[in-house]
């Protein structure tokens, strides 16, 4: 199912017309997330995407797909279903704010990371997730991301398990190479 971004940004962006249903603040809720996502911001968690800096439009669009049962992962659909909009809001605020993840692993050899980096400009990783690969908007960061979940994330995407809010991701990972994801994958986890 394709969701709409602009709707969702939209209902989303609009002031409450009652109070939250939620007793928690976002300062109650936050470290549940982060015993996951990392309080620093960079997952320990094997298969754990790594939070920190992520963009507030796109962590408020993932929690909204969870709570919708949209995206479907056992603990997030059931950590989100009670959250009301001001929370997704809030939550996609306080997670922006973290700092971003940190690279894990050793550096790439220079010809490793000239490879990657060919990668990235090949697939026009750099034209959607910025130059910078941190994301903006509701593009998410991927500089610094756990190497296993990017791995799982693009095969996902290729294979069609994943499907995305918009057709960007699935229609740019349709031109990835099978024996490249890993190279991606290792260099953008160690991309500062």
């Amino acid at each position: 199912m394709k969701l709409n971004t602009l709707a969702v940004l939209t209902v989303l962006a609009m002031p409450a017309s009652a109070p939250a249903a939620s007793a928690q603040t976002v300062e109650q809720r936050l470290p549940a997330c982060l015993a996951c996502h990392g309080t620093n911001g960079t997952a320990k968690l094997p298969g754990v995407p790594s939070l920190g800096a992520m963009p507030t439009d796109y962590v408020l669009t993932q929690l909204y797909m969870f709570r919708e049962k949209m995206r479907v992962a056992a603990p997030m659909n059931a950590l989100a279903e009670s959250l009301s909009d001001d929370d997704l809001r809030d939550l996609g605020d306080a997670v922006s704010k973290l700092p971003p993840p940190q690279p894990v692993g050793e550096a790439l050899a220079a010809a490793d990371a000239d490879h990657g980096n060919a990668l990235v400009n090949r697939y026009h990783c750099n034209s959607c997730h910025g130059a910078d690969l941190a994301g903006h908007d509701n593009i998410p960061r991927i500089a610094g991301q756990r190497e296993d979940y990017l791995l799982k994330s693009l095969t996902d995407y290729k294979s069609g398990a994943r499907p995305g809010y918009s057709p960007a991701m699935s229609e740019a990972s349709k031109e990835i190479q099978p024996d490249d994801i890993p190279v991606l994958a290792r260099f953008v986890s160690r991309y500062k």
